[in-house]
This record gives C-alpha cells, structure tokens and sequence, in this order.
C-alpha cells in the first residue's frame, strides 16, 4: 500500500459522507498519519491510556466499550470503514475513557492529536470538515438520547438496523444487545418477532 492509495481511499470516504476536500489536502493528512493492519480481537487502545493518537478505520471494523462496576462490557458504538475512533483527545479528554478493540481484521489510519488539531485550526477547508464531523458526532448523540428516552427495545434496535445496516450482520449478537441496552437474550426474541 503507498500514499495515493491511501489519497483515494479517503477521496471516497469524503464523497460518501459528502465532504468536500482537494486531493492536496488528503495529501497532507495522509503525510501526518501511520497506518496499519490490526488483527480480529486485537485492543487498540484500554482505559486511562493517553489520548495522544487518534484514528479512521479504512476497511474493517472496531468497537468501543466500557467496563461496568461488575466487569461486564457495554458497547459504547462501532466504528465502520470510514468512521473515527480512539478519538477521546480530540475533545478534551487526556486519558481513554473506554475500550477499543477490532472485530475483523482492520486497516487503520492512525494521526497525532495535536497535529491535526493544529492543522484544523490553520486551515479553512480542514476546519469545514471538522464541523462537519461535529455535526454528524452531535446527531448521533442526540439520536441515542432519544432512543433510550422514549423508544422502546424493539423501536431502538429497528433504528441500530437503519444506522447500520453494513455491519448489523457483522458484529457479534451480544455486542448489539450491550449496544441497545438489552440482554442478548431479550434481542433474540426481538429478532424472532420480526421474522414473524
């Protein structure tokens, strides 16, 4: 893999999301990071680690969760190709505040904090796509409040489907059902019920 395979790579995720960003800039993005390829299961970051490095997923799949008192994991989300993760640092926080592991086997981008908060800051077209990515990380939040607010099991795991409908086949049952913040059993009924 080189660098304008990777330039075309984010191109594509731009054009999905509906940003609009030159190649150039790609190009200095692409500069800046590392990349790499993550075995299933492997952790990419735990709690209390530092924030120092962020990431894209660029194909494959992570996970992040957190540990309860009682020791069980509770899916925090997903992250699918083209989504961030470990990205706690880019809003302030100076240790991990959950888990992330990889459920496939995934190539990740991964990029300094600091210097992409620097360069968001110093340059018009990289500040355009950061409130875009606010944005989106804001709908996403307002969305799970509603759904554990006023949606119902069922209602919550119909919109899981809508959000992602990608990998709703690829994740592990019980990461979903942690996710929607039922037991693995209670998803299985759901699920039957709606073959029904």
């Amino acid at each position: 893999m080189n660098k304008d395979y990777f330039v075309k790579q984010l191109m594509i995720f731009a054009e999905k999301y509906g940003v609009h960003v030159s190649e150039e800039l790609v190009g200095e993005i692409v500069n800046l990071a590392s990349f790499r390829v993550v075995k299933k299961g492997e952790l990419l970051a735990s709690i209390g680690d530092d924030t120092t490095y962020a990431g894209l997923t660029l194909s494959g799949l992570a996970r992040a969760y957190y540990i309860d008192g009682d020791g069980n994991d509770i899916t925090r989300g997903f992250a699918p190709e083209g989504t961030m993760f470990m990205d706690e640092g880019f809003f302030g926080y100076t240790e991990r505040i959950c888990m992330w592991e990889v459920l496939e086997e995934t190539t990740v981008m991964i990029c300094n904090t600091a210097d992409m908060r620097k360069m968001i800051m110093e340059n018009v077209s990289f500040k355009d796509i950061w409130i875009h990515l606010l944005e989106s990380g804001m709908r996403y939040k307002i969305y799970r409040e509603n759904g554990f607010l006023v949606e119902n099991a069922t209602e919550r795991y119909i919109h899981f489907k809508k959000l992602y409908p990608e990998i709703s086949e690829r994740v592990p049952q019980r990461h979903i059902a942690t996710y929607l913040g039922i037991t693995p059993e209670s998803l299985s009924r759901i699920r039957s019920a709606m073959k029904d």
